[in-house]
């Protein structure tokens, strides 16, 4: 299993139909976005851009307390992420207003699933192509583009079962994962039987992430549970 860290990105989505929510929330949970807000009104969207900084957002163009337009106007004030409006309203006029507000795109309901993530997908490539991002630990930092660990200067390569079980830690920073879910995410729909397997790759991945491998501060050991990755500013 790869790792994609535009997967990583935080969606706002912003509708007042709960049903169309909890809809598009399954969509992007399949293709692996987990970092999702939703809200149902103008100001809701507001509190949430201002709070959790999201860097994309999927917006309605007809709210109760406003125009998605409207909205976008005034969350383009304060900041730069890309936006794409899911709406019923498909007029070529709707349409042609959105473009020229700024938006990214523009996706008439009802929609494909594929489409949806075909266009939120190629914004954020478009949006965040020249990241490279690095991930903070304690002592060391991950470079999952390259598939390395920096640490003191170093750069230490990683194999792919170690890259396949840090994303998947990654992705859960900070909670426990379970050890058959890192079984499944490095050895694939039957991980039975490498519970030795991932204990050893552990070990490898803590000798190249921490400072005292016996003493762990970043990749931390629940004893009876499975794992959990300490990240920095998370």
């Amino acid at each position: 299993m790869s790792f994609d860290y535009l997967k990583q990105k935080r969606i706002m989505l912003v509708d007042d139909e709960q049903e169309l929510l909890d809809m598009v929330v399954s969509i992007l949970n399949e293709d692996g976005f987990q970092n999702i807000q939703t809200g149902k009104t103008v100001k809701e969207a507001i509190a949430i851009s201002e709070t959790w900084h999201p860097e994309i957002a999927i917006l309605d163009v007809m709210l109760p307390d406003g125009s998605g337009f409207n909205l976008m106007k005034q969350l383009k004030s304060t900041s730069d992420y890309p936006v794409l409006f899911l709406t019923a309203r498909g007029e070529d006029e709707d349409k042609f207003r959105g473009f020229g507000l700024g938006a990214d795109d523009y996706v008439v309901k009802p929609f494909l699933p594929k489409e949806l993530l075909f266009r939120v997908n190629a914004i954020l490539r478009r949006s965040y192509k020249d990241e490279n991002p690095l991930v903070k630990l304690q002592n060391s930092e991950i470079d999952f583009d390259r598939a390395e660990i920096i640490k003191n200067g170093e750069h230490i390569p990683l194999t792919a079962k170690e890259h396949d079980i840090l994303a998947a830690l990654y992705r859960n920073a900070g909670r426990i994962v379970t050890i058959d879910a890192l079984c499944e995410a490095a050895w694939g729909d039957n991980p039975f039987g490498y519970e030795n397997s991932l204990m050893a790759h552990i070990r490898r991945i803590r000798e190249k992430i921490e400072t005292n491998p016996s003493h762990p501060v970043s990749l931390i050991t629940i004893k009876g549970l499975g794992y959990k990755l300490i990240v920095e500013g998370k």
